[in-house]
Formats: structure tokens, C-alpha cells, sequence
């Protein structure tokens, strides 16, 4: 029986990756691989596949937010309905319930900070259970997801070591 595990640290790797590289990697079948992928996609443990991009390098206009969300939990359903509430809204690219200062950090895009700021005044803030948010705007990104963005190659140590 095949690991499926090893397809989704492959695909951890490089989510584009041909289900013929697969096979050859992992010495399978591709009917195998492709069986084992499908499989992962309807458990949900494979969710989605995602291009990182460096906006600063597009024209086009992009901003990124990160909003502390004090909440308050639900009578039977703790924080789930808030949180599902939130993320229904296609400006939130992701939520987390989170321990410390929030109960949420929710991550959302918009092209402006005005856009951001009203989703999070006329969207956001009323939501029954929100307490209290608190907007953080990214004003540069160096790693997104193990992706370093703009950060030049390290060059690489060529000295010998020494000991003594």
C-alpha cells in the first residue's frame, strides 16, 4: 500500500508538481498517485493549492491586513459561528482562533486601506460577538509561506573549517 503521506510532502514541496515526476519519485503507478491526490483533496487534507505573489512587483493595487478580533463566545457553539460568519466574506483570506490578546486573527485583502478599513467598520465590527478589533496593516512582506520575496541569495562559505 502506498504512503500518501509521501505525495503530500511532495506536494508540500512543489504543488505543481506532474503526477508523472510523482510517480517516478515515489515509484509508483500514475494511477496510484493520482488515486492517493484525489483521495487527500476529498478528506480535506489537501485544501487548495496557492501562487504566492510579490505584489510590490505588479501594477496593480494590493494591501494586506492582519485584524485582532476580540470576541465574545456563543451560548452552544462557542467561537464557531462567529468565526464562520467572518470567513464567508471574500475579502478574508484566512482566520485562526488564536490564544493571547484575540480570540481571532483574521488575514484580509483588499486594493486599498480605505477598502480594508471599511469591510472592517460596516462588515466586520458589527458581528454579533465582536467585542473590540484591531487593524494592522502589512506594510512589507519577506517570507510568505517559506517563500522568500525580496531578500537577495545568500552567498555561499566556501572556507574550510578549522579546528583545534
Amino acid at each position: 500500500m502506498m504512503d500518501e503521506n509521501k505525495v503530500l510532502e511532495l506536494l508540500i514541496q512543489n504543488p505543481r508538481a506532474e503526477i508523472t515526476f510523482l510517480a517516478d519519485v515515489l515509484g509508483e503507478s500514475e494511477e496510484t498517485i493520482e488515486q492517493a491526490k484525489k483521495k487527500l483533496e476529498d478528506e480535506k487534507i489537501i485544501c487548495g493549492y496557492h501562487t504566492i505573489v510579490n505584489w510590490d512587483h505588479t501594477n496593480l493595487e494590493h494591501i494586506d491586513a492582519m485584524i485582532g478580533v476580540s470576541a465574545k463566545p456563543q451560548n452552544n457553539t462557542g467561537y464557531d459561528k462567529i468565526a464562520e460568519k467572518i470567513a464567508r466574506y471574500p475579502e478574508v483570506s484566512s482566520i485562526f482562533l488564536m490564544s493571547g490578546n484575540f480570540e481571532f486573527l483574521v488575514n484580509v485583502n483588499g486594493k486599498t486601506m480605505r477598502e480594508v478599513a471599511e469591510f472592517v467598520g460596516s462588515k466586520l465590527a458589527p458581528i454579533e460577538g465582536v467585542a473590540a478589533t484591531v487593524t494592522m496593516f502589512t506594510m512589507k512582506k519577506y517570507k510568505v509561506n517559506g517563500i522568500l520575496m525580496d531578500l537577495p541569495k545568500q552567498k555561499e562559505d566556501n572556507r574550510l573549517p578549522i579546528s583545534a
